[in-house]
């Protein structure tokens, strides 16, 4: 468990930016055999956002990252890094938050691209804060950004359903006292379940081939039944002692932000903690998985529509390929 120090790292900015193109469960029925009702039903999934040709991980990130700045009221220049969370990078290498950060004119901050699944924003955000409040930054750009559709197989209904593209973005600071107050961190993982979420083939363990191609290995590939048994036996467990560890009960919690990968692992969560599923942020059904984007997208439309005000205590927490899981509490 990570407590901030006496300079506490605060949200003062949040913007998205979600491709032009809008997928329904409807054009999947044309595209891979499935229906409108089954995906609803077992995702609660209506449409997803899918990214152009002309459109890229870097170039959703750095809009939401100008939205995000105008909204913080700074400017690139006020940045002393940038940290992008995603699990489909534009190239392995340059970072992607190379990219943005020349994208936005940031001149001169750290940039470093943050690779833990789903998980990803929320570790980028613990990251961030704790960089804040060492006094190692004063202002930074966290980045959740993906566009997984080019990286599934859309003959695979179990996969190509599910996952939509988009970007979402924080501004943090530790001067001032406006916005929201990070309070507490807690990131967690077992690589002994490495398998159940997996892009195989296409770096050094397993180099681009001709078979690797064949075979479909360079597709997102996940074990959905075993995904869901997991987060079922380890999330509860984990939030419940996250929540009393940062000094509170889960009732004590105004809004609940859960990473937006089924409702039904949404409300068996909430289930557990006999919390309604009114004080969860829910935007599954427009949205898909949009993996590490999904917090930060959900955290600034409940900012922009008024439901967190202040005074409330939020709690952000996802889980991902790894795995990976983590949380963040902050208080606004």
């Amino acid at each position: 468990m990570m407590f901030l120090g006496p300079r506490k790292a605060r949200v003062v900015g949040s913007g998205v930016c979600l491709p032009r193109k809008v997928l329904t469960n409807f054009d999947l029925e044309k595209m891979v055999d499935t229906s409108d009702q089954w995906i609803r039903e077992r995702s609660g999934i209506s449409t997803r956002h899918v990214v152009s040709e002309d459109e890229f991980a870097h170039t959703l990130a750095a809009e939401a990252a100008r939205r995000a700045l105008e909204d913080a009221s700074m400017s690139p220049g006020d940045l002393d890094g940038i940290l992008v969370a995603t699990n489909s990078p534009d190239t392995l290498f340059p970072a992607t938050a190379c990219r943005v950060q020349a994208a936005i004119g940031a001149s001169r901050c750290g940039c470093v691209d943050v690779q833990s699944g789903c998980t990803g924003s929320v570790y980028a955000m613990a990251m961030g804060a704790a960089m804040i409040s060492s006094g190692v930054w004063r202002n930074c750009l966290v980045v959740g950004v993906e566009a997984l559709s080019r990286l599934v197989n859309w003959r695979d209904r179990n996969t190509c359903v599910l996952f939509g593209d988009g970007a979402g973005a924080l501004v943090m600071t530790g001067e001032g006292s406006r916005g929201g107050e990070v309070v507490s961190s807690l990131l967690e993982g077992d690589g002994g379940y490495a398998d159940l979420i997996e892009l195989p083939a296409g770096m050094s363990m397993l180099p681009a081939s001709h078979r690797t191609v064949d075979e479909g290995l360079h597709y997102v590939r996940m074990k959905g039944n075993e995904v869901f048994k997991f987060v079922a036996r380890v999330i509860p467990e984990f939030l419940g002692r996250f929540v009393e560890g940062s000094g509170y009960r889960p009732e004590e919690i105004d809004w609940w932000i859960l990473h937006q990968a089924n409702y039904r692992i949404m409300e068996a969560t909430m289930r557990r903690f006999s919390i309604p599923m009114e004080r969860a942020i829910v935007n599954i059904d427009k949205y898909g998985n949009t993996s590490a984007a999904s917090v930060f997208i959900a955290l600034h439309e409940a900012l922009k529509d008024g439901r967190i005000a202040e005074g409330q205590k939020v709690v952000i927490c996802s889980f991902g390929a790894g795995m990976t899981w983590g949380a963040v509490l902050v208080r606004w």
